[in-house]
């Protein structure tokens, strides 16, 4: 699923005219880029969530036959669900046999995804992770198991778990080139993950707008959520005008 409903309103005002979808990044839209990296990777089916100009992005589709794939439309046109409210509402399109690689629209990465699709196994969900520098981290036991979020520079922390809140309180240390404490560490979120639809029970009760994130922190305490980390991550979220400038020369990196 490529998630492309967002306003891109860090992208104005070329987002004034177009969706964010289809900025164009070293000659080409950016859904375009990430529908060839999904199909290079082997993926046969896509669904593209859209809101925001959604005729443009069905059009560009359409002018382009699918790219030669199964893409399917969850239309968000009446309003916009955020990411959880998103993966729900295109339940329907999914296999119910299979996780689903979820991936944001403006990312660009040297992430090699059937790698990252193939090692899901039987976790309800696995987040793609670095060592990059942030100020909002999930925080992983030692089995690289998701057991809570915190913001380093206001202290907030949100864990089904009392005795993760207690020692992210005693405060983090930088060990190696992630920060830990002595039984958690530290990860930043890419903006890539693979979610089982067996997760979908759990989503009855949540309301048709919600974030993701929230969703897997909420739950993990119920079910396996697994960090998959990549030391060597190149990753650039093109979400924003100057990553926008500097986008064509990370392109030519990877």
């Amino acid at each position: 699923m490529i998630f492309a409903a967002g306003l891109g309103t860090r992208l104005k005002p070329l987002t004034d005219h177009m969706p964010k979808a289809l900025v164009s990044v070293g000659g080409e839209p950016l859904l375009k880029r990430v529908i060839f990296r999904l199909k290079d990777a082997g993926i046969e089916r896509i669904v593209i969530n859209v809101h925001h100009f959604s005729e443009m992005i069905l059009d560009y589709l359409k002018e382009n036959h699918n790219f030669d794939m199964d893409i399917r439309i969850s239309d968000e046109s009446s309003m916009l669900l955020e990411t959880g409210g998103g993966i729900k509402k295109a339940a329907p399109l999914f296999d119910k046999e299979q996780p689903v690689l979820i991936h944001n629209c403006d990312i660009l990465s040297n992430v090699d995804l059937a790698q990252f699709y193939d090692f899901h196994g039987t976790a309800a969900a696995t987040l793609l992770v670095s060592e990059r520098k942030t100020k909002r981290y999930l925080v992983f036991d030692k089995d690289m198991k998701l057991v809570g979020w915190t913001n380093i520079e206001t202290g907030d922390v949100k864990s089904p778990y009392t005795e993760v809140k207690e020692e992210l309180a005693k405060g983090v240390e930088m060990v190696g080139a992630h920060l830990s404490t002595p039984n958690y560490q530290l990860y930043a979120f890419s903006g890539i993950h693979s979610f089982s639809p067996k997760l979908f029970p759990l989503m009855e009760s949540y309301p048709k707008k919600f974030p993701i994130m929230d969703f897997y922190l909420q739950n993990c305490g119920k079910v396996e959520i697994k960090g998959y980390l990549k030391k060597d991550l190149k990753l650039m979220d093109v979400g924003k005008q100057e990553t926008l400038a500097e986008a064509e020369k990370f392109l030519s990196e990877l």
